[in-house]
């Protein structure tokens, strides 16, 4: 998925301890074929393709993997809760703002226009019989990057459990997912918090705001590292959909969640939400707790 991984776990030995390590590597390059948007014959970039068949006479419902089918299904559930405020089939609008940084070339009014009107999660469609998914518009290209990294290591956490391991730290990227305290710290994993993104703490004595982490998920969306400078603006990698723009101005968000899915998604949706509608979500997800630095 592009970003490194790391796997902490207490096993009773290093057989088991490898042999789980070995299956959730394998798992992670199973995921990263079905849901990156950056491997031409991934199954999301495959279905993406078959986009706006239905309003040319086709009947082109997809029959798709487990996998797919499920992580769609979380994605567009919580871009419903949300408003649209985090929204999976922003591809589109997403392939626009990575050919502006690298050509360092602002997308036209007009270019933003046209990938804006094939961006809805309204325009997915499931049939859980068969396990098919449609997409109704022209144009559209699902992007899982707000929510896959999660989806990832909820998946991992699922491997260790079928080993019999429940003690173990597991970060993505920053998308960190913990299980049981290790054995030494029964308050949990020691998170930092104010560098960026949640990481794994390592040094004690530091002066870095941290919490004690188990049986929950941490991830943090900020511009510290991806942006863009353009005609004297900034704007952020993190795109309200609605608008189809990067955020103007900084904003770092946290959100502690039960499982890594809800976390990565959710980092979006508080990420450009007005602080009127952020109470909302919070009312509407009462299990999450939340950190935003906003400039």
């Amino acid at each position: 998925m592009g970003t490194g991984f790391t796997v902490i776990l207490y096993a009773p030995d290093s057989l088991i301890a490898q042999r789980a390590n070995a299956t959730v590597s394998a798992r992670m390059d199973t995921l990263n074929q079905i849901m990156s948007d950056y491997l031409d014959g991934s199954e999301i970039n495959r279905l993406s393709e078959t986009s706006g068949a239905a309003s040319r006479g086709q009947n082109r419902w997809v029959s798709v993997s487990p996998t797919l089918f499920d992580v769609l299904t979380k994605a567009i559930t919580t871009a419903r809760q949300t408003g649209g405020r985090y929204d999976p089939t922003v591809g589109p609008l997403a392939q626009l703002w990575r050919r502006a940084v690298r050509q360092r070339q602002f997308p036209t009014a007009r270019e933003r226009r046209t990938a804006r009107r094939a961006v809805s999660w309204r325009y997915v469609q499931f049939d859980a019989t068969k396990q098919a998914i449609l997409l109704e518009k022209p144009g559209m290209r699902l992007d899982l990057g707000g929510i896959g990294q999660g989806y990832a290591i909820d998946e991992a956490q699922k491997v260790l459990h079928q080993h019999g391991l429940h003690r173990f730290l597991l970060d993505l990227g920053g998308d960190i997912l913990a299980g049981e305290a290790p054995p030494t710290q029964p308050a949990g994993w020691r998170i930092g918090l104010s560098s960026g993104k949640a990481q794994r703490e390592t040094v004690t004595g530091t002066d870095t705001a941290s919490i004690w982490l188990k049986n929950a998920a941490i991830t943090t969306s900020g511009d510290l590292e991806r942006h863009l400078d353009i005609n004297g603006h900034r704007y952020s990698h993190i795109m309200n959909p609605r608008s189809g723009l990067g955020l103007r101005h900084f904003v770092q968000t946290t959100v502690l969640a039960p499982t890594g899915t809800y976390a990565d998604a959710l980092t979006k949706a508080f990420s450009v939400a007005k602080p009127f509608m952020r109470k909302r979500l919070l009312r509407r997800f009462p299990q999450v707790r939340v950190w935003i630095v906003e400039k």
